[in-house]
């Protein structure tokens, strides 16, 4: 193995300061200061520093530089004038290694400063090596990113186009392309921040892109829209507040990489999926507002958002990261270790381990990657305030090597964690590797996106027959996944899409997808939507087409409301937003995926019906319990809190269970005593009755149960938007349940 050397940088008119510097970097030690900062002419002293904490750190006297690296054997601390610079201004050799992690102190270091790392080591791509000096690198631990990347091919360590592919070496130097980090002063006025802490089984989740939720309304000031502070404008926050929900997830805000083959084709990675920092928030909704930097835009974003009573999610995503394959550019983690970041495989260590389809995994089975994830947590947590996390492809991070491991040391640590055990932890329980489908399977604290109830909530309503079983236990918290490991109906964060597929008005409008705008030839995302259109593929002018169109949707939306988990709303949904059948609109940074706030009378009317349904949820406990119906009966010896009927009233049968065509079906959810509340006082709730029809056909008469006491069912919700219908029937009165529709009824005792 051999380790390549520098080639040294020089300017044009180098001073004999950095002339010294450049020539012999033995001059430099940290007992005896020998450089300039790049802000001025002043000597300056280099410290030993300290290895922990990792990343650049600003005491309030001077920064602390870490870096960790198991298999270098030089780094170079490389300070920068401005973002305009093509090269470093210094190069600040790292004389200190304390298990394993580089460092130094610099005591006339301030915020603001600019920096990158050079890392020599050997180029032994054969055996998992690939440092290079010639490309600068950004710090892992970076808290804010001053500077994004230019695609050139000085980014990547080998000389693309060469015959020997990525073992060859390329020595171009990639300063003037490369990401700078800069130092944060993280001082902020959090006043009386405190988190919402709302119970999870009362939260309302609402996932949607800072971009994209901001960009087009008119009522934010140009300046802000699609950023943080777009975010944090009066407008947004007043609309979150009046529809209901209790939590933003927020499309990944990490700072990410977009590809150079949609730069390529003027595309952008609009969802975010390909994060470098994981520290920084993404510099991509920094707004135009000087006054304020990059991290305290989003710590305003997040405290507006906590006066407001609404959490912040974040979705993360530390199954991989930008750089790649084997063949993608050297921008961090690889050139810093690659054999110690990523997971390598055993036989052949030149390429990398995939499960998440993007080229490389994290090796979780370094104490030191497991300590980056760890500290990227926390420190969103503890010092940017987020209130939990969603896990982009969550199996992976439970590979101990290659099969998943529910009891891998990722949990472990996050179970005993006294700050991580106590956010909101969501898993998206899949990968794309073998074994990855993990629904059902993660530990107790754990929340998951459930697949299961999206897919069969889109064939119940879709009108498949079959489902009606599963259907009922997915609308009662998918007891069959959670109850066996103490979990709750929390556990499942019901949805029935997201930003990955159709939009709630595609999956009634498109049986196929249409994905031409990507540029891929309609073959990119998947071809299994689960969806129906109606009769007519995309608009229509058919009145009837259109309104069992919109009659589905409010179907699928009251459902994702009146089942027992924690409802998950994807941004525009709301007001019916089309992106055209479009399934994959990751590469889309434009009006096909932002939300567009100059809605229609049908938009309009929607979005009402749809705020009316988190209100009646929000008012109703029997649709938020905290236990699933079967496991305590609160109400007294005998007492069923559930009771399913088939359309004539009688309690269903195994039989009704058991017919493959059934696909009507109504439930009675028993009010009166639900619960206690954190005081310990009883809370009570009403008694609901609430019937399914996902047939097509002629609208299905069906039967008010018989009860014991004096009383009517009155009429709370209708998705069939029909003003024929009575507001209130007696035991044995017949409801005329129109197709592809629900009803909801309240039970009203009336006074003796």
């Amino acid at each position: 193995m051999k380790e390549i050397s520098q080639k040294q940088n020089r300017q044009s008119k180098p001073s004999t300061l950095l002339r010294t510097l450049n020539n012999d970097s033995r001059h430099l030690s940290p007992r005896q200061p020998a450089w300039a900062l790049a802000s001025g002419s002043d000597a300056v002293r280099i410290w030993p520093g300290k290895p922990y904490p990792l990343g650049a750190t600003w005491d309030g006297k001077g920064v602390n530089f870490a870096v960790y690296s198991e298999h270098a054997t030089r780094i170079e601390l490389c300070l920068f004038h401005s973002v305009e610079d093509q090269t470093e201004t210094v190069r600040i050799p790292l004389e200190e290694r304390t298990h394993q992690v580089w460092h130094a102190y610099l005591p006339d270091a301030l915020p603001g400063q600019l920096y990158g790392y050079r890392v020599h080591g050997p180029y032994e791509p054969l055996q998992g090596h690939r440092f290079n000096p010639h490309k600068l690198l950004l710090d892992p631990y970076a808290k804010s990113i001053a500077r994004n990347l230019t695609w050139d091919d000085a980014l990547f360590g080998y000389h693309i186009g060469h015959q020997d592919q990525d073992l060859s070496f390329d020595d171009r130097d990639s300063a003037a392309y490369a990401p700078l980090a800069m130092v944060v002063d993280p001082a902020f006025t959090w006043g009386n921040d405190r988190p919402p802490n709302v119970p999870l089984h009362q939260t309302i989740l609402y996932e949607m892109h800072v971009k994209g939720f901001t960009q087009l309304n008119p009522y934010i000031p140009e300046e802000i829209r699609g950023t943080y502070m777009g975010v944090a404008s009066e407008s947004a926050i007043r609309y979150l507040q009046k529809l209901g929900v209790t939590a933003v997830e927020l499309l990944p805000v990490h700072f990410h990489v977009d590809d150079r083959y949609l730069i390529d084709r003027n595309q952008v990675n609009y969802w975010g999926y390909n994060t470098l920092g994981y520290f920084s928030p993404d510099p991509a909704y920094k707004s135009r507002i000087q006054a304020l930097d990059l991290v305290q835009e989003f710590k305003t974003m997040v405290c507006s958002l906590h006066a407001a009573g609404i959490e912040v999610i974040l979705d993360v995503v530390y199954n991989h990261t930008a750089e790649g394959n084997h063949l993608g550019p050297t921008l961090s983690f690889r050139g810093i270790d690659n054999a110690a970041y990523y997971k390598l495989s055993p036989e052949d260590p030149r390429y990398c381990m995939d499960f998440s389809g993007c080229g490389n995994s994290f090796n979780l089975r370094n104490p030191r990657v497991l300590q980056l994830i760890m500290d990227s947590l926390r420190y969103w947590v503890m010092e940017m305030h987020v209130d939990g996390f969603r896990f982009d492809l969550a199996s992976s991070l439970a590979r101990e090597l290659m099969h998943v491991d529910r009891l891998g040391a990722f949990f472990d640590i996050i179970h005993q964690d006294p700050v991580l055990s106590q956010v909101k932890l969501i898993a998206e329980p899949w990968d794309l590797g073998e074994g990855g489908y993990q629904v059902g399977n993660f530990p107790v604290l754990w929340s998951e996106w459930n697949g299961l109830y999206r897919d069969c909530v889109r064939h119940f309503w879709k009108g498949d027959g079959g489902f009606i079983a599963e259907f009922a236990t997915r609308l009662c918290g998918s007891s069959d996944l959670y109850q066996w490991d103490g979990r709750r109906p929390a556990a499942s964060i019901n949805f029935i899409t997201a930003h990955d597929g159709f939009t709630v008005r595609d999956l009634v409008s498109y049986d196929g997808k249409h994905n031409e705008d990507n540029g891929d030839d309609n073959t990119d995302g998947p071809d299994d939507n689960i969806s129906w259109n109606c009769g007519v593929e995309g608009p229509t002018d058919n009145p009837d087409i259109a309104e069992l169109r919109n009659r589905k949707i409010r179907s699928l939306l009251a459902t994702l409301l009146l089942s027992q988990g924690v409802p998950m709303i994807l941004s525009g949904d709301e007001v019916g937003k089309t992106k055209r059948g479009n399934n994959n609109t990751y590469c889309q940074d434009n009006e096909l995926t932002w939300f567009n706030w100059d809605l229609s009378d049908e938009q309009q009317q929607l979005l009402t019906f749809v705020q009316r349904l988190i209100e009646f949820r929000k008012g109703q406990p029997v649709l938020c319990c905290r236990r699933f119906f079967h496991d305590e009966v609160l109400k007294g010896e005998g007492a069923s809190q559930i009771i399913w009927v088939n359309n004539d009233g009688t309690e269903m049968t195994d039989q009704a269970w058991a017919t493959a065509h059934a696909r009507c079906l109504g439930v009675v959810l028993k009010g009166g005593r639900i619960d206690v509340n954190e005081q310990g006082e009883d809370v009570y709730g009403d008694t609901l009755l609430i019937m399914f029809n996902a047939d097509h056909g002629e609208p299905i008469p069906f039967t008010f149960p018989a009860s014991a006491t004096g009383g009517r069912w009155e009429l709370q919700i209708d998705t069939s938007n029909s003003d024929e219908h009575r507001v209130d029937y007696r035991p044995g009165d017949s409801h005329p349940l129109v197709s592809a529709s629900l009803a909801v009824f309240r039970w009203r005792v009336e006074e003796q």
